[in-house]
């Protein structure tokens, strides 16, 4: 990364607003590319109107600049980037890397869990279907810039994942793939919980002939050991008003305490000394934090 500018991201999908642990996503991202004089974008993966709630979008991005994480360019939303992604599926269907599956996720779920390839040579059409990766060279180990080298679960990494679901709606791992190079995000900084996922896309970057970004993973916040905190267990709004604490507890949670003098200073006195002195080397080496408490957000 020292021949290019680096260039990170941040993105959420508006299923709700920021708590704490998307939180721990969006600052050490941030923190990660400023220690690197580098770019921080915001992408929103708006491509699941059904998981969207109204207005979390816009929230989203309030939290941000409330919290004094301010993006270098323009905020790409995933709804209008369809093109790109058609673009990419029809690349991987000409290679004959993609094929339709009528298989659903019950008859999946009582296979064993992971999909066992039972459409490959189906030869199904695309009415009422998803499509599919033909993952024939997966990819087993990767290195994480923090974590070392990563050893895939078998059953996850070889999986043939879908690209597009059966209502028409992108998959998660196609949009991130074609938007991160688009991009030319240099590091991906995210949770631990998308771990191995990072193996199955990997393999969709060598299918697109892209070049992959490196990546780090941060530990997730959690309540109890594999519980982490999310929207779906209705994890707490972060407020903006309280964003000098919600920096200085995250910064705590990622080994990085502020000194005594900076507590209670403003939030961008705290992000300055938190890029001059933010180091991998001192971020937790578990893949989860459980917090003795998260404790209740100040009063305003």
């Amino acid at each position: 990364m020292t021949d290019t500018i680096y260039r990170g991201r941040f993105a959420p999908s508006p299923s709700g607003p920021l708590h704490f642990g998307s939180l721990v996503a969006a600052l050490g991202s941030y923190l990660q590319a400023k220690s690197h004089n580098g770019l921080w974008l915001v992408r929103i993966e708006d491509i699941d109107p059904p998981r969207e709630a109204p207005g979390a979008a816009d929230l989203i991005l309030r939290q941000l600049a409330g919290h004094g994480l301010e993006w270098d360019e323009s905020v790409i939303w995933q709804s209008q980037r369809s093109e790109a992604y058609d673009a990419a599926l029809a690349a991987l269907q000409q290679q004959g890397r993609a094929y339709f599956c009528q298989c659903t996720r019950a008859q999946i779920k009582a296979a064993g869990g992971h999909y066992l390839g039972a459409c490959r040579r189906a030869g199904l059409g695309a009415d009422g279907n998803s499509l599919r990766f033909l993952n024939t060279e997966p990819v087993m180990t990767f290195q994480d810039a923090h974590l070392g080298e990563i050893h895939a679960d078998r059953g996850f990494a070889c999986e043939d994942f879908v690209l597009r679901r059966k209502d028409g709606l992108y998959a998660y791992h196609l949009a991130s793939v074609v938007d991160d190079a688009a991009s030319a995000i240099t590091e991906v900084v995210r949770g631990a919980d998308l771990l191995q996922p990072t193996a199955c896309q990997l393999a969709l970057y060598h299918a697109l002939n892209l070049t992959p970004p490196a990546y780090l993973h941060l530990p997730v916040i959690s309540t109890e050991p594999g519980q982490k905190l999310s929207k779906q267990n209705h994890a707490p709004a972060i407020d903006s008003a309280c964003a000098a604490d919600n920096i200085a507890k995250v910064l705590g949670w990622l080994n990085h305490p502020l000194p005594s003098e900076l507590i209670g200073a403003p939030v961008s006195e705290m992000l300055s000394w938190a890029v001059a002195n933010w180091q991998v080397s001192r971020l937790p080496n578990s893949q989860e934090v459980l917090p003795d408490e998260l404790g209740p957000q100040c009063a305003g």
